[in-house]
């Protein structure tokens, strides 16, 4: 009983982080200053969006209920982010966003990503439901939001470097290295596991 009702109270828990996350998000671009460019460059790219839909899935037991949720909290947090983005328009990187003046013209595309996100969710939720399973098994999906991260960077860097400015060009670099790192500790600590499973069983294989 416990364990359903923390179950069924985590869900407008999870809805509300989405939601804040959004807000954050679109807040950070509008706001001057070192720290809220790079909240603003990370919440721009598709990787933070896809590792939340991820770590929802990953905390939730059911498979079902991990696809549905990071759906929903996804579809919430990108709606807000948008929506909160045309009610006072700023230009992310490389974009001109100067004929999106009022939310009734932005509507389409807010209801356009508001489905994307909704639709995005459930697989990304799904894989980090299955990042749960131990060991080898589960390490494909334990490296999916690293290689997502590593790769977005490097094509932004590849294309934007030039002109996105020293700020992005950094955080994207920054980023880019912790995901090669993770990628690395994530591969490192299943070998380890692994390893280490293998070497008690042997032992105790042998005492008897």
């Amino acid at each position: 009983m416990n364990s359903s009702r923390a179950r069924l109270v985590a869900v407008p828990a999870i809805l509300l982080a989405g939601l804040a996350m959004g807000a954050v998000g679109a807040l950070a671009a509008k706001l001057d200053g070192p720290i809220f460019h790079v909240v603003s460059i990370v919440f721009s790219g598709g990787w933070s969006w896809a590792c939340f839909a991820f770590l929802v899935g990953y905390f939730r037991q059911s498979k079902v209920a991990a696809a549905l949720l990071a759906s929903s909290a996804l579809a919430v947090g990108v709606v807000v982010y948008y929506l909160s983005k045309a009610l006072s328009p700023v230009a992310p990187i490389g974009m001109d966003v100067a004929g999106e003046s009022s939310v009734g013209d932005a509507a389409p595309g807010i209801l356009f990503w508001g489905i994307a996100a909704f639709l995005f969710g459930a697989p990304v939720g799904l894989f980090g439901n299955l990042a749960r399973i131990p060991g080898i098994a589960g390490l494909s999906f334990r490296l999916l939001i690293p290689l997502i991260a590593f790769y977005e960077t490097s094509v932004r860097l590849g294309v934007e470097e030039a002109t996105a400015g020293p700020v992005p060009a950094a955080t994207w670099s920054v980023i880019r290295v912790l995901a090669a790192l993770a990628a690395v500790a994530l591969v490192g600590h299943t070998l380890w596991r692994w390893r280490t499973r293998r070497d008690s069983l042997k032992v105790g294989a042998e005492s008897h």
